[in-house]
């Protein structure tokens, strides 16, 4: 039978992911602690990624003027610019490629990895980056390692949503315009890094009006014993 706390725990997520919701207007009174601030972005870095490469960084855009300019090529994103207690653009990397020294540094300097084992794991990857058709170009490259920023993104919406702090996923951006913005402001290290995906943060001025609809488990789930 399962016990009072392992059941409590699970209350507790599932009541999160009823309490998140898209939030399109945040109280812009309201700020995020940097204590709960920090806590969801640690939940971003804890995330996992195929084979632990971490492409990702995270831009958290607290410059009005910055802001301002984001949300004039970001028309899914001009509420929660203006009102976000926090807003991250989440860059992925472009050369995340098995041979790239952007590897070999992940593997080696923040893996720990020993030369030969390094070259195993290198030699592995590159079959598996070919064999899925990963390094067909470069936009196929950067979709892999912007899949891999999702992951982290879902993280921090729950972490966020547990502790009672609403967020919102964007997608609706141009991707050409935000890069450039990007890139002028020098935040991509002349092209090691792409945008990916946006998040606002803060805290909801109203409730949602309706209740979270999703289809039934049945629906969505096939089970082949």
């Amino acid at each position: 039978m399962e016990d009072t706390t392992q059941a409590k725990k699970k209350e507790d997520i599932l009541k999160a992911y009823h309490f998140r919701h898209a939030t399109k207007v945040f109280d812009n009174t309201r700020k995020i602690s940097d204590e709960d601030f920090q806590f969801i972005l640690e939940t971003g870095r804890l995330s996992p990624s195929s084979i632990g490469l971490e492409p990702w960084k995270f831009l958290i855009v607290q410059n009005p003027d910055l802001r301002k300019r984001l949300s004039e090529v970001s028309s899914g994103a001009q509420k929660q610019l203006a009102t976000a207690s926090h807003f991250v653009v989440i860059l992925a990397r472009s050369d995340a490629s098995y041979n790239s020294p952007y590897a070999e540094y992940m593997l080696k300097e923040t893996k720990g990895m020993p030369d030969d084992v390094f070259k195993l794991t290198s030699e592995a990857y590159g079959k598996f980056q070919n064999n899925q058709r990963i390094l067909d170009n470069p936009r196929s490259l950067f979709d892999w390692a912007s899949k891999q920023t999702y992951i982290a993104l879902g993280n921090m919406m729950t972490a966020a949503a547990q502790i009672e702090i609403d967020s919102c996923p964007i997608e609706g951006f141009s991707r050409e315009d935000v890069h450039r913005i990007m890139a002028e402001e020098g935040l991509l290290e002349d092209g090691a890094w792409e945008v990916s995906v946006m998040a606002a943060f803060g805290y909801r001025v109203e409730q949602p009006t309706r209740e979270k609809s999703r289809q039934s488990i049945e629906k969505i789930t096939q089970w082949i014993n």
